[in-house]
């Protein structure tokens, strides 16, 4: 009965960004519970609500949730007798990464947001195998990690081939109605005229594009892009896209050069530009050492997060760094940032071999690597002794990863740079007229961190500072992945994580 499945909906909605909200309320509490005990006069605690929520009433999950029954009643009754329009979605400009420009993306109420799902949904369930299986994005039955896998595949098995990467500036806000309409009744996809009329009543808001933010955009982003898919197919060209961003290999230079005219046949049916900027455009891609007489040459490309080459799938360099700047947060907050001040405030200075803050540091650092897991769960795994773990640490969202090299290399790093920071900790505690330097941890180097780390008993119990290792839980995400699959071991939220 559709007030049910509407009132599902909204619920389903409102919970989810109640926790999320409630997520964030209780991680202010702890960080500022924190500060009280190790600053003197830390700054109050300030909770902020959406800026959506002072718009509207209806922004707020809590107040929607407690209503829930009245409106969903109200939504049905319009969307029955024809009256049914969405409000206009309030729009928050949200920074692009490495970069000082913003992208709007479109917040809608929660009753809006709730029809847009069920059309979304409902879309979904009769149309998905019209969607070429080499479009990865926003469907149930496809996921970033297949479309990497099967890139990683082809580029394995041909020592040469070319690639042709292009991207769209502004995808989702250029696409012409006209052209988005026209695909209703094309292609053997079943749209109602109900619900070709709910998707106009979203599309009017705008005098072009579709919203970024709302689930029914991602249907029509994937229907906006059918016939795209459907030319590279009849080409014989091997490509992946996500959403905008696109791949596509062949071994054939004459086919790759035919990709080119496709999406820019494609770019002037559909009103988006492609963006130059970020598009690498048609290259040899290659094992290292191989001879090439291509001026434009490469051997990885970067899709999604992953850098892909004949050899092996690794985190991409950007996604590195960006791993690395948190785990340098975190030791920074607690190692440094507190000693920082003159005259020092409410600070614990170590003593007796103990650093609490150490400790807090290397256990941060663990949650998020390896997420609610420890170091003896992931050895216990390894070994055979538990068989089931669930991955929800950083790296569960790179669970294709066979760059052992790369992973050895950021352990190398990690324990570079917690000596660094105990090194400058232990300045500054001179500095204060704390002198530790004998004392565990700041008497340690590069040749026993990670043993006396392993030995140290905190309140009795071992293994709470071993060090965390991008080795280990590496080895253990691909044991998950060779016994449960993909899906089961990454992380739940993959499709979402920013790459």
């Amino acid at each position: 009965m559709l007030i049910k499945e509407i009132e599902f909906h909204i619920e389903q909605i409102a919970e989810r960004k109640a926790k999320e909200f409630q997520k964030y309320h209780n991680n202010i509490d702890l960080i500022n519970q924190r500060e009280y005990r190790r600053i003197k006069n830390p700054i109050p605690k300030e909770i902020k609500t959406p800026e959506e929520w002072d718009v509207d009433k209806k922004y707020n999950p809590f107040y929607v949730l407690k209503h829930k029954k009245q409106i969903a009643k109200s939504v049905f009754g319009k969307l029955i007798n024809g009256t049914y329009q969405p409000f206009r979605p309030y729009e928050k400009l949200i920074p692009k990464k490495n970069s000082t420009k913003t992208r709007p993306v479109h917040v809608y109420q929660i009753p809006d947001e709730a029809v847009s799902n069920y059309l979304y949904s409902r879309l979904l369930s009769k149309n998905k195998h019209r969607f070429s299986s080499f479009a990865y994005a926003y469907r149930s039955d496809r996921n970033v990690h297949y479309a990497i896998q099967d890139i990683a595949l082809d580029i394995k098995g041909n020592p040469r081939m070319f690639v042709a990467e292009f991207d769209f500036r502004d995808f989702f806000g250029s696409i012409n109605h006209e052209y988005l309409l026209s695909q209703f009744k094309k292609n053997g996809f079943s749209i109602s005229d109900f619900e070709t009329d709910l998707i106009k009543k979203f599309l009017t808001q705008f005098p072009k594009g579709i919203a970024q933010g709302t689930s029914i955009s991602l249907f029509l982003a994937n229907l906006a892009c059918w016939s795209l898919d459907k030319q590279l197919e009849l080409e014989g060209l091997r490509f992946a896209r996500y959403a905008d961003d696109t791949v596509i290999w062949s071994e054939s230079y004459q086919k790759i050069c035919k990709s080119f005219d496709i999406i820019q046949d494609f770019s002037k049916e559909t009103g988006v530009e492609i963006n130059f900027d970020k598009s690498h455009g048609i290259s040899l891609l290659s094992k290292k050492g191989m001879p090439s007489e291509f001026l434009s040459d490469k051997n990885s490309i970067e899709f999604l997060g992953y850098s892909l080459s004949g050899d092996n799938i690794s985190i991409k360099p950007d996604s590195v760094n960006k791993i690395k700047k948190h785990i340098s947060y975190l030791l920074f907050k607690n190692l440094i940032q507190p000693l920082n001040t003159k005259p020092l405030q409410s600070v614990k200075i170590p003593s007796n071999n103990n650093d609490s803050d150490f400790v807090t540091a290397i256990m941060q650092i663990r949650r998020y690597m390896y997420g609610n897991l420890n170091e003896n769960m992931l050895k216990n795994y390894l070994n055979g002794s538990y068989k089931r773990l669930n991955f929800k640490g950083v790296m569960c969202f790179y669970p294709l990863l066979d760059d052992e090299k790369q992973m050895i290399e950021l352990d190398r790093w990690l324990l570079s740079t917690i000596l660094n920071s105990l090194r400058k900790r232990n300045k500054l505690l001179i500095n204060h007229g704390h002198n530790r330097s004998n004392q565990f941890p700041f008497n340690l180097d590069k040749s026993n961190l990670l043993l006396e780390c392993k030995r140290k008993r905190i309140h009795g119990k071992k293994g709470l500072i071993e060090i965390p290792s991008f080795t280990r839980i590496y080895q253990a995400i691909k044991e998950s992945v060779k016994v449960k699959g993909i899906e089961a071991t990454m992380h739940p939220k993959s499709n979402e994580y920013s790459y």
